[in-house]
């Protein structure tokens, strides 16, 4: 039976008048507060100011924020030179300073933070010469007002939603105030203007200018996001140095992450932004044949796949265009996957306090299938939109980014579906898909973003790509580490200094002895990674040789659900080893698997020697590190190699239930609240390691026995 079908709002040119009348209204308004259009008469000038500046030689200095009000906020400080163009500097999340996943506070510690950065450069505040945001808040509040009056009466239940997944209402106020917070944190004389840059732009050009591609042809930009400021689908081309925007959805609610993020919460039974990841773990667990799952054909009428790559709502099911939390289903989609979850049903995994007292929901193989089905829509869509992108601008390079691009498995799909064959088929080309995704294609990278469009406004050339992800803080002190470290429940000593290459291959050994003793150990080194993923500097590490592991991990260290699958981390020798890596994975080395936003398949060879890291559908969520990026654990993984046999790795994020550990302190709480995690490896900015483990009586003896016996084997 064919369900209903109503694409598009009710009253589309009511939407669109509104929309005008309240961006004008907003523009004006918020420029009494010190927020300026990028087009207005202050950004113009500002923009004249700077490029001289940058003509003459000098350097320029930007910051990207992300504002309080909308999730992830935070400051990104970005280098700008006539000579190398935009470096980053540092991207610091407040939620990393705050332990506040995904928060929309002031981000007081995070500025603080780049503060200090800038301190150790010979600067300080003072020397930034322009503050971006990462939204154009005029936009943002006209879609807003849109999305209610276009859907009349119905909207008007979105003013009852005080969260969403994109802003928090309650913070928007504090959001107007930031040219004066700004003021009175670092003691100005002035309130600080903002120049308000576009959010699916800023996804774009920072994504596209950290990527391997050249200039010389056309590279396709797809920024597929839960929300921007104006809609949630953006596609542009870039070429010769310029990106031209080519189309946006004008919608929130016609948006493959809002479609994702409400099924995967009010079946999974998880909150937004914590739900996707574990909806796209689940799904391995069922069935993924289009031909036999049997929700799949039924659900797939959710959304339209109009013409061009065109995505729209089916809004005669779903109804998270005017209720997305309380009522998200009509009935035609209740008949499908029943009754979704209320908010008070769900669980925020980010949040959890008392670990020990958890209690997940059964994974029933009907809701692993329903998981599965939403996985195969979702691809569907993706490349429904990617196949319209290549057909309109003639490219084989894609840059993919915005929040939908953290779908691991997906952009597997895309690299798999767009083959040679794909190509002369279509546009009798033999040539394939070639693929990136940057570290940060979600919020946290709009920061930097915002200071990238900048740099090229004001005339700086594109910049260098990015090979490596590590830019949230700085290296802890020594000092700072041994402090944290007094506390009674905790032992510790110091046992090397990674400063030299005799030290550093010596951690690196006792690293990898540990782990092929089954011990699974922590590593805390440098500047953090900016981005979702933990990628070797705030990383929890073990054995992916033993079945047992991922067990292990999931129960007793990271206190989740049995199904969340384990990603494994390797020299590019052992990603070759043990993975089918695609060709199309971007244009360097492989290097668009250096960030664990791409799957690969295992080879058949991979279930029976590195188990904990193959996951049920045979796949992996792998990261290549390299020595030129990471020292520390490339070194470690060749240890490992010796110890084991194989130089790969489990790699799992170092938290527990919230942010990615930051702050030593953070490092000990998180050790803490770890009953399996055996010792922890603190580096600090001078290279000494200092090892951290249980005191009292919640030493098991473990790491000294372990240590006791690789001391004697290097005797």
């Amino acid at each position: 039976m064919t369900s209903p079908r109503r694409i598009g709002p009710r009253y589309p040119r009511l939407g669109r008048f509104c929309f005008r009348a309240t961006r004008r209204l907003t523009t004006w308004v918020m420029s009494l507060a010190g927020f300026h259009a990028n087009d207005s008469h202050f950004t113009v000038r500002r923009i004249g100011e700077l490029r001289a500046k940058l003509a003459r030689g000098e350097t320029v200095y930007l910051a990207g924020l992300g504002l309080p009000g909308t999730h992830n906020s935070g400051v990104a400080l970005v280098e700008v030179t006539q000579a190398y163009g935009p470096r980053l500097i540092v991207n610091n999340e407040e939620e990393r300073f705050s332990g506040d996943k995904h928060t929309t506070q002031y981000p007081r510690a995070a500025l603080d933070a780049m503060r200090e950065t800038l301190r150790k450069m010979g600067r300080d505040i003072t020397d930034i010469d322009a503050w971006l945001t990462s939204w154009d808040y005029p936009d943002l509040t006209g879609t807003l007002v849109r999305s209610i009056v276009e859907e009349f009466p119905d909207g008007l239940k979105l003013l009852r939603t005080k969260n969403s997944v994109s802003f928090d209402a309650k913070r928007l106020e504090q959001m107007t105030r930031t040219p004066k917070l700004l003021r009175k944190q670092f003691g100005l004389p002035a309130r600080v203007p903002l120049m308000m840059m576009p959010h699916h732009d800023n996804h774009a050009w920072f994504s596209f200018a950290a990527s391997p591609f050249p200039d010389d042809e056309p590279v396709a930009i797809a920024v597929l996001d839960g929300t921007g400021d104006l809609g949630s689908v953006s596609t542009y081309v870039a070429q010769n140095g310029a990106i031209t925007k080519l189309y946006c959805n004008d919608s929130v609610f016609d948006s493959l992450g809002a479609f994702y993020s409400v099924i995967s919460s009010t079946q999974g039974g998880w909150t937004w932004l914590s739900s996707e990841g574990r909806y796209m773990g689940a799904a391995a667990w069922g069935d993924m044949d289009r031909a036999s799952n049997p929700y799949y054909a039924r659900l797939r009428e959710v959304l339209d796949f109009g013409p061009d790559g065109e995505i729209k709502l089916n809004r005669a099911m779903g109804n998270w265009y005017c209720d997305p939390f309380d009522d998200p289903y009509k009935q035609p989609l209740i008949d499908i996957l029943g009754e979704p979850l209320k908010p008070d049903q769900l669980w925020n995994p980010d949040a959890v306090l008392r670990v020990e007292d958890i209690q997940h929901r059964p994974d029933t193989q009907d809701r692993l299938d329903k998981a599965a089905a939403t996985q195969l829509v979702f691809e569907d869509a993706m490349i429904h939109v990617v196949a319209g992108l290549l057909r309109k601008t003639g490219a084989n390079r894609v840059v993919l980014t915005g929040g939908v691009a953290l779908n691991a498995l997906g952009n597997m799909r895309l690299l798999e579906h767009f083959d040679e064959a794909w190509f002369e088929r279509e546009q009798g080309r033999k040539v394939r898909l070639h693929l990136w995704m940057p570290p940060t294609p979600g919020d946290p990278g709009v920061t930097i973003g915002a200071a990238w469009i900048f740099a090229h406004l004001i005339g700086a050339p594109r910049g260098a790509p990015m090979t490596h992800a590590f830019y949230c803080g700085d290296a802890s002190a020594p000092q700072d580490i041994a402090t944290v470290l007094e506390a009674d429940d905790i032992n510790s000593r110091i046992i090397g200094n990674i400063s030299t290459p005799d030290g550093l291959a010596a951690v690196a050994d006792l690293m990898g002895y540990l782990v092929a003793q089954n011990g699974i150990i922590a590593l805390y080194q440098g500047a953090a990674e900016t981005g979702p993923r933990a990628l070797g500097h705030r990383s929890i590490l073990a054995n992916p040789c033993d079945a047992g592991t991922r067990e292990r991990l999931n129960e007793r260290v990271k206190y989740r659900e049995a199904i969340r699958p384990l990603a494994p981390m390797a020299t590019r020798e052992a990603a070759l080893a043990y993975f089918d890596l695609l060709e199309g994975a971007s244009d360097a080395d492989y290097n668009a698997y250096n960030y664990m936003v791409l799957t690969a398949q295992s080879k058949p060879h991979a279930r029976d020697k590195i188990p904990a890291v193959i996951h049920a559908d045979g796949t992996g969520r792998i990261q290549i590190v390299r020595a030129e990026d990471d020292p520390l654990t490339h070194a470690y993984l060749k240890a490992l190699g010796r110890h084991i046999g194989v130089e790969l790795s489990v790699n799992t994020s170092f938290n527990v239930a919230g942010p990615i550990a930051q702050t030593p302190q953070q490092a000990v709480e998180t050790l803490r609240r770890s009953a399996g995690l055996d010792v922890v490896f603190m580096m600090a900015g001078d290279g000494t390691v200092t090892a951290a483990w249980h005191g009292g009586e919640r030493d098991s003896g473990r790491f000294t026995a372990w240590l006791a016996e690789w001391v004697r084997g290097r005797a």
